[in-house]
């Protein structure tokens, strides 16, 4: 497997372009947010809600380990990821438009309202608060920049199996997120072939 190598600016390129593509969303009709293409998948603001549960799984302890880093000069040099981390962000990370390794998701992980609609403030509660954890995601990357990251791990949200150091964890993060966009395309392109 090829060496993967994390930078912080493309990190934040695609960060901006995650939030972007979701706040977008929010201009959808409330049929094609809240339909599911059948039985088995979730609605569109299903989808930004796991983000959400999946991130808030990491925020605190992102904050944590950056206020225990030592400063350090502005560093620009890609980080190098470990081996069993590479592998780990790999299987998350989209081939182009497919997403590889699909997998069940963990019940901790699901949106609240699995079983039930979701009312209109709910939806829109659902995408303030998907820009405000991004927003604390990219200050986080930004603020790593000029920490030395190279000895503060978090346990991933799956539990302690998998550690990251803090560039890794963002580009898991990132790379489920992306994930996760190609999952609303296809939701999207599955409801416009209905009659809502």
């Amino acid at each position: 497997m090829a060496t993967l190598f994390i930078s912080a600016e493309n990190q934040i390129h695609r960060l901006n372009l995650l939030t972007e593509k979701i706040r977008a969303l929010q201009a959808l009709p409330i049929p094609i947010l809240t339909t599911a293409p059948d039985a088995k998948a979730w609605s569109i603001i299903q989808i930004v809600d796991h983000l959400n549960i999946a991130y808030s799984h990491y925020e605190d302890k992102v904050s944590d380990a950056l206020n225990k880093a030592t400063s350090i000069e502005n560093d620009k040099k890609p980080f190098k990821a470990r081996i069993w981390q590479g592998f780990i962000i790999s299987g998350q990370r989209p081939k182009g438009t497919k997403r590889k390794w699909k997998m069940k998701t963990m019940k901790r992980f699901e949106p609240d309202t699995i079983e039930q609609s979701y009312e209109e403030d709910q939806m829109a509660t659902v995408f303030q608060q998907f820009q405000r954890l991004h927003a604390h995601l990219k200050e986080a990357i930004l603020t790593g920049r000029h920490k030395n990251l190279y000895h503060m791990k978090i346990s991933s949200a799956i539990g302690p199996i998998v550690n990251f150091y803090l560039p890794e964890a963002f580009e898991f993060i990132l790379c489920h997120a992306e994930r996760h966009l190609i999952q609303i395309e296809e939701t999207k392109e599955q409801l416009s072939k209905k009659e809502l």
